[in-house]
């Protein structure tokens, strides 16, 4: 069985602290707002190929939230 995507914050953040163990530091997540940011970068081309446009954006804005959360 194919895992599903995460559909909320919430699920998101899980998959991505708990489940492959990554801490969503500053740095990390500038850097993975910088490659999502840019539809030319190839990794970015293969996310939204896999997982499409809509879950490509709302993936950047999960990545916004987080980084949000940081300066609280």
């Amino acid at each position: 069985m194919t895992p599903s995507l995460p559909a909320t914050y919430t699920e998101w953040r899980h998959c991505i602290t708990e489940v492959c163990g990554i801490p969503l530091t500053a740095d990390f997540i500038q850097q993975r707002l910088s490659a999502l940011g840019n539809p030319h970068n190839d990794m970015t081309k293969r996310f939204i190929a896999l997982y499409g446009k809509p879950h490509w954006q709302q993936t950047k804005q999960w990545f916004m939230d987080a980084l949000n959360e940081l300066d609280r």
